[in-house]
């Protein structure tokens, strides 16, 4: 079986999704802080009802396949197939009523991020790659994904979900690469890697990511012609301090200020 007869499979997972989410969105729905200290990291009954939906159908339909998710943790995550899963990427946005969050959903084989979607559902739509092509559907209809090319940082549009999430150093090299870009603007969790795929923006910096904050968004980069990385110039897939770019002369250039000691 190959990676392209999962993709039928993987839009009924993001359907499922998002039809258990969006009964939760605008709504009064009570939060938990799954962080012990001052900062809040959310999770809703969307997110544990969202999830629990489509680990149920991974294994009614594949039993032997792994699962990792970010509510639930992982099971037989050695398999040669594993779903990466989450629920809601922008859970700070779902519960503040902004539409910029997104369900994440990897298809790993061996490892490797195989194919990824992200789907919005109350906008509708939804971005998909295989590393090698990457596709947008929703209201303007369908079309396949490119990223623009950019010369230089001077001319790149820079997004990070926010600084503060960041540790004091990390901050400090985030700001030598901010400084010289042309904007820099925060916000987007997910939806800026989509941006970037579609040749909206140029570049994405961020710190302190999981395996399923990424995963699903590597083939989509990458199958647009981008790069996605850590911030050493390895690959992304385990989450941590990442950049993405859509070029790679910008990639480089903002990789070379991050490495600075």
């Amino acid at each position: 079986m190959t990676v392209i007869d999962f993709t039928a499979f993987i839009e009924h997972l993001a359907t499922a999704a998002g039809e258990t989410i969006l009964p939760f969105f605008r709504t009064s729905l009570s939060v938990e802080n799954k962080n012990a200290g001052r900062d809040l990291d959310p999770v809703t009954e969307a997110d544990r009802a969202a999830e629990a939906v489509m680990r149920r159908i991974i294994k009614e339909t594949f039993p032997k396949h792994g699962i990792i998710g970010e509510e639930f943790g992982a099971e037989r995550e050695d398999a040669e197939y594993v779903w990466v899963l989450d629920p809601i990427d922008g859970t700070k946005s779902f519960i503040a009523g902004m539409p910029i969050w997104g369900t994440l959903i990897a298809l790993m084989r061996h490892g490797v991020p195989a194919y990824g979607m992200m789907h919005q559902p109350y906008i509708g739509e939804r971005f998909s790659g295989d590393n090698g092509a990457a596709a947008y559907q929703g209201p303007s209809g369908k079309r396949s994904l490119s990223v623009r090319r950019c010369a230089s940082l001077n001319d790149a549009t820079l997004f990070t979900t926010s600084p503060r999430l960041m540790r004091e150093a990390d901050r400090a090299l985030f700001a030598r690469v901010e400084k010289d870009v042309r904007l820099s603007r925060y916000g987007g969790d997910c939806y800026a890697y989509c941006m970037l795929a579609s040749g909206h923006l140029d570049l994405v910096i961020e710190t302190e990511l999981k395996p399923y904050d990424v995963a699903a968004l590597i083939p989509i980069v990458s199958g647009a012609g981008g790069i996605m990385t850590t911030w050493e110039g390895g690959p992304a897939q385990s989450g941590g301090r990442i950049i993405a770019a859509g070029d790679k002369r910008v990639h480089d250039a903002a990789l070379k200020l991050l490495q600075q000691a």
